[in-house]
């Protein structure tokens, strides 16, 4: 009797090293602390950026909140760009990157992803009416952003097309609107990055700008944590899964991009959901 209490009391140790173990010192810290620091875009239209009148909103915006909403922990709300988002996860200022960051294998080397949570693909934006495909831009400077998998899409493109000098012919910013304002004042024929943020920022001059040819890449987006943190990356998970269940994921992507609203953009993908 007295082995089989001590075989008993190991087994329950054992289960409850395991689950120590699995839950991770950021998912430890955030349920201790009651609060998770959610890095967040600020001119990413309409992902997430400050409007008119100063007020930070958008879809990450509005599922960043929300996730953190389901874990039972309030927000911290931490600015971030194309060039920290990721390195603040590795740092440990922020736990978690809403950031319309497209989840691919050389990043998974730096950081964890959720699944799959928003479906996207990369175009061309331009003046409206001076080209149609990708090949008519062969020769012509074209705008992307600094250290994003749209940088090497675009390059990419423009050789298969036949561009000599794709390398210098791609001209790289740090942000969204500083790829805009190089398209507005002439300093580039194109703009390439997703295609929702081309749309979003397209809608604030109406019928100047258009999309040109065919998706270059298909960019899941993903949200981005730190590694090796399975508690914190099934928390995120369970909730991006229970707001696509409930309807609440769709209530919020029709708010920033469905019928009528100055983005629509049909809804290309589905929610991975486990039993």
């Amino acid at each position: 009797m007295r082995l089989v209490k001590l075989l008993a009391m190991a087994s329950a140790l054992t289960v409850l090293m395991a689950s120590v173990a699995m839950a991770g010192p950021v998912f430890d810290r955030i349920q201790k602390e009651k609060k998770i620091r959610v890095g967040i875009m600020t001119d990413s239209i309409p992902g997430a950026f400050y409007n008119e009148k100063g007020e930070w909103g958008g879809f990450d915006y509005d599922m960043a909140t929300e996730v953190a909403k389901r874990m039972g922990v309030e927000i911290e709300r931490v600015q971030v760009n194309n060039k920290t988002r990721i390195a603040l996860v590795q740092s440990g200022q922020i736990d978690l990157s809403v950031s319309n960051m497209t989840h691919t294998r050389e990043r998974d080397k730096s950081v964890d992803f959720s699944l799959t949570y928003f479906f996207d693909g990369q175009k061309i934006l331009a003046k409206k009416g001076q080209f149609k495909s990708v090949k008519d831009m062969v020769g012509k400077k074209i705008a992307t952003m600094q250290g994003t998998t749209s940088e090497v899409n675009v390059r990419r493109a423009l050789k298969e097309a036949g561009d000599p000098n794709a390398e210098t012919n791609v001209i790289s910013f740090q942000k969204e609107s500083e790829c805009f304002q190089a398209l507005q004042n002439g300093r580039v024929a194109g703009w390439s990055t997703d295609a929702s943020i081309l749309v979003g920022y397209a809608a604030k001059t109406p019928g100047q700008f258009e999309l040109v040819g065919d998706f270059l890449s298909d960019e899941p987006y993903g949200m981005a944590m730190p590694q090796d943190d399975s508690a914190l990356r099934d928390a995120v998970n369970a909730a991006i899964q229970d707001m696509w269940k409930d309807g609440t994921y769709k209530t919020i992507y029709n708010k920033w991009y469905g019928p009528g609203t100055p983005f629509e953009m049909p809804l290309a993908g589905q929610i991975e959901m486990w039993p």
